[in-house]
């Protein structure tokens, strides 16, 4: 599960209520369906990895799937999130006053270069995508908007690791950091090095750490300080030359300042 989102506390103050452990419980549990996908969970699963007592976990299900943000089979058996949990995303993303900003500008960088473009978030350990531009030359069967993967591991994620400094570092770099390709890079020395070069560069890279077969190019964008958004490009690298990275990197420093521009800085949106 994601580390708590960096988000401060209401009106940016410390506060001394205490949590709520019904509500708490409820939003593990959503999130815990969430991170399935689309492999349903059975309540002997939930109740096992959540520690809550069955009979408990069985009624919160029951009411969650009445409201719509549980959805069960046939049997009543098998548990997967529900429409109701769409709705508030599709909310968030239509709110968004960023993501209005970057989605043309990632088209536009799509119609041009033909590769597939990203915007994420970086929200504890992970980053979350808000949005993609497809290539027309590779395409997903699924869409990638709200899926999230570790900050770490990401070009995305390192853009905004290496935008960091100190304890703001270690608060989303996980202690446990599985491979997902034999490229990922999981030591904590080689991972600081690889954000040092980074902020050398001036853009992160993405060699094959999560997907064999691909390279993914990420800047932050600035507009906050210290960021959490940034660009990504992902391209095969059977049609990847040093000549066609250097294009990719400059189209996106063209766009990012476009969308810094455009974009409103923390503290000029109250949704900030």
């Amino acid at each position: 599960m994601a580390a708590p989102s960096e988000e401060p506390a209401i009106d940016g103050k410390v506060s001394g209520v205490r949590e709520v452990k019904s509500a708490a419980r409820t939003l593990e549990l959503l999130e815990l369906l969430a991170s399935r996908q689309n492999r349903p969970a059975r309540l002997r699963e939930l109740t096992e990895a959540l520690d809550v007592p069955r009979s408990s976990l069985y009624a919160l299900l029951r009411t969650l799937t009445k409201h719509g943000w549980v959805r069960t089979d046939a049997s009543g058996t098998l548990y997967g999130i529900g429409i109701r949990a769409l709705l508030v995303g599709t909310s968030y993303l239509d709110t968004d006053p960023h993501l209005r900003i970057v989605k043309p500008v990632l088209d536009q960088l799509g119609e041009t270069l033909d590769e597939t473009f990203h915007l994420g978030r970086l929200d504890g350990f992970d980053v979350v995508y808000l949005a993609t531009r497809e290539s027309s030359q590779y395409l997903r069967p699924y869409s990638r908007v709200g899926r999230r993967l570790p900050a770490y591991s990401t070009s995305l994620g390192k853009a905004l690791l290496a935008a960091r400094v100190g304890e703001d570092v270690d608060r989303h770099i996980p202690a446990e950091r599985p491979s997902f390709t034999p490229r990922t890079i999981t030591d904590r020395t080689e991972l600081e090095a690889d954000l040092a070069r980074t902020r050398e560069r001036g853009y992160a890279v993405d060699r094959e750490e999560n997907s064999l077969g691909l390279h993914c190019f990420a800047l932050a964008l600035r507009y906050g300080s210290p960021p959490r958004d940034a660009i990504s490009c992902s391209v095969p690298l059977a049609r990847l030359t040093p000549e066609r990275e250097r294009e990719i990197v400059e189209a996106m420093r063209r766009a990012r300042d476009r969308i810094e521009d455009a974009a409103p800085r923390h503290g000029e949106d109250s949704w900030l």
